[in-house]
């Protein structure tokens, strides 16, 4: 296929323009099943459904709404206390087959947005596999175990999330029975989306997209479920706004294909910035990727699958006390985002409210967001990437610091990247916070040794973003030099981050927290230089709950909006500082130092709150 600027078919499925349910929004396809709704549901609280073949002959006592989790009320148990083992099961009717394009010569894959923490499942019995990380996809061929012979099919699911197990990835999902301090209510079991899909034997299982901003290129990586056969060719088409920008075609060798896809258009160097993606221009660039089979390079051949993804031309690096995007300066006007809904806890209550969140963002003038202790669903990082905002990608925390702990961290922390890298909304890694899970690594060489090499495992599976190795505090090597300080007035902020100097002078020292900022080793150097986390101003504007509390207290509204002046102005103050994070964006339980309250209600006017978040940076 030849380079052209040509009109797709109007009828052409285009990533970029989804509705925002499909769960796995760079890699589409056109037949899928929706198997959220009403499940069977049993605790197993003496563990005895495996001897007991629950696998097989499921007589669950109670019905749960996936995908939520059991502690929530979404869910219809609301249920926050322990239960480490939990069981589902649902038939998998006719119509859900064929809604998913299930045919004869057809594969069928059934898939998991996360389940929290351990997953085994069985369909009519037969054992599929095993799953383990609280908020990592998987997914099963279970072609053939589909018994043709029933009238549906008996799918059944074991969960296991041991709430004392502090080895395990959990973030702010507390450890004790109740909610405390900053800690909420667990998120146990299935909590994001359940799907059918169905391919033909070859299909594709990932696509990632690089951008070269300037060299405007883009780098792919393409892996097949398996190494093809000789004849296997890709057919790749980029396109904007149904305008062809490109299209090649590669042979298919192995398991894993990359090629660079160059794009003509980019070569007028005084009209390139026209196709790049930005906060305030989110352009999205859509992605085809075409399996064909039995087709020597130029040959149609059969077409045996066929995705769609999407991606975002930009770049995102450091350099000379700034963080660049696109390689131009950019200030970073972030909130901390906990992702937590009090009805439905770390599960979204609908695939709207992940749009909504995000939007509220951007109507607040923030142009970026931490998600905090969480790997939020890919549906909201598509939104982030159609609305324009930039993300901070963090790591759910262990607690503990053990040889499980560590090969826990890094499994998932891999698969993530794995999941996430394609995204241009994410702009940043963040593989630790506040030393959660290495809480002595200003003394330990194994806790710092551990550190860095998280960082080392990011930059090698993804070298295209910056990375924080601990933000907060006791940084060992850190692209942004991070900073977390909760000190309410706004006048002994301006002098800590005044200038270059003063900053400097802080990170040379004891930090605001009382803890050493730089590690052995760890130079300042040109580094960017943020607060990523400040404010966290208390001010319950509904009910005010026994335990509120915040870093500092509101008595009104008002009051409210002059300590967010103060703080937020001490830091658009500084002459150094390349952006900041306030915490945070919602209240969240006991947390009353939300801007919104925890039903997304504002705090005060948001034309005031805008008014004030946007006095640093240039505007939203």
């Amino acid at each position: 296929m030849s380079t052209r600027e040509a009109h797709l078919d109007d009828e052409a499925i285009r990533a970029s323009r989804q509705d925002g349910t499909y769960p796995r929004p760079q890699l589409m396809r056109p037949d899928w099943a929706d198997l959220s709704g009403t499940w069977s549901f049993a605790f197993d609280d003496a563990k005895e459904g495996l001897s007991k073949r629950w696998f097989a002959e499921p007589a669950f006592d109670r019905n749960i709404v996936v995908p939520f989790p059991f502690e929530s009320e979404a869910s219809g148990i609301s249920d926050p206390s322990f239960h480490p083992v939990v069981w589902y099961s649902r038939e998998l009717d006719s119509a859900d087959l064929d809604e998913a394009g299930f045919a004869s010569n057809r594969r069928l894959h059934l898939h998991f947005g996360a389940v929290d923490y351990r997953a085994q499942v069985w369909l009519n019995g037969v054992n599929l596999g095993a799953h383990e990380g609280g908020h990592t996809p998987f997914s099963f061929d279970i072609t053939d175990a589909v018994d043709t012979s029933r009238s549906s099919q008996l799918l059944v699911v074991r969960a296991e999330d041991d709430p004392l197990d502090v080895s395990q990835p959990r973030g702010k999902q507390d450890w004790r029975l109740e909610p405390h301090s900053i800690w909420y209510h667990r998120t146990s079991g299935i909590w994001q989306p359940v799907w059918l899909e169905s391919t033909g034997d070859l299909y594709a299982t990932l696509v990632h997209s690089t951008p070269n901003v300037p060299d405007g290129s883009i780098a792919l990586r393409i892996d097949l479920n398996r190494r093809p056969a000789a004849n296997v060719q890709l057919d790749i088409v980029v396109s904007h706004e149904g305008n062809e920008l490109a299209a090649v075609s590669v042979a298919a060798r192995d398991l894993t294909t990359t090629t660079v896809v160059s794009l003509p258009v980019q070569t007028n160097g005084q009209a390139y910035e026209e196709l790049l993606w930005s906060p305030e221009h989110p352009r999205l660039l859509d992605l085809r990727v075409t399996v064909r089979e039995n087709a020597p390079i130029g040959t149609a051949g059969t077409v045996a699958d066929e995705v769609y993804s999407y991606l975002g031309l930009r770049s995102a690096t450091v350099a000379g006390g700034r963080f660049l995007l696109n390689d131009r300066p950019y200030y970073v006007r972030s909130v901390l985002n906990q992702g937590y809904w009090p009805e439905s806890h770390l599960a979204a209550p609908n695939a709207g409210a992940l749009k909504r969140e995000a939007e509220l963002i951007k109507e607040l003038g923030f142009n970026a967001t931490r998600v905090h202790q969480k790997f939020e669903d890919p549906r909201f990082l598509y939104w982030a990437d159609v609305l324009g905002l930039l993300v901070w990608a963090e790591t759910p925390g262990t607690f503990e610091f053990s040889p499980r702990a560590v090969a826990r961290m890094t499994t998932e922390w891999t698969a993530v990247i794995e999941r996430d890298l394609s995204h241009p909304s994410i702009v940043t890694w963040v593989p630790l916070n506040e030393s959660w899970g290495v809480q002595h690594i200003a003394h330990n060489p194994q806790m710092q040794a551990y550190a860095r090499s998280l960082v080392s495992l990011t930059r090698a599976l993804d070298p295209s973003r910056p990375v924080v190795s601990n933000d907060g505090w006791e940084h060992v090597d850190s692209d942004i030099l991070s900073i977390h300080d909760y000190e309410w007035s706004g006048d002994v902020l301006r002098g800590r981050y005044l200038d270059r100097d003063a900053c400097e002078s802080l990170l040379n020292g004891i930090g605001p927290a009382g803890r050493r900022m730089l590690l052995a080793g760890q130079d300042i150097d040109e580094r960017p230089i943020m607060v990523t986390e400040f404010g966290g101003i208390s001010y319950a504007s509904k009910q005010v709950p026994d335990d509120a509390w915040g870093y500092s207290t509101a008595t009104s509204s008002d009051d409210f909006v002059d300590r967010l002046d103060a703080v937020i102005g001490a830091l658009a103050a500084s002459s150094s500082l390349a952006g900041f994070c306030y915490t945070q964006l919602v209240d969240t339980l006991q947390e009353t130092n939300g801007l919104l309250a925890d039903d997304r209600t504002p705090k005060a006017d948001m034309a005031t709150l805008r008014r004030v978040i946007t006095r640093s940076g240039p505007e939203a």
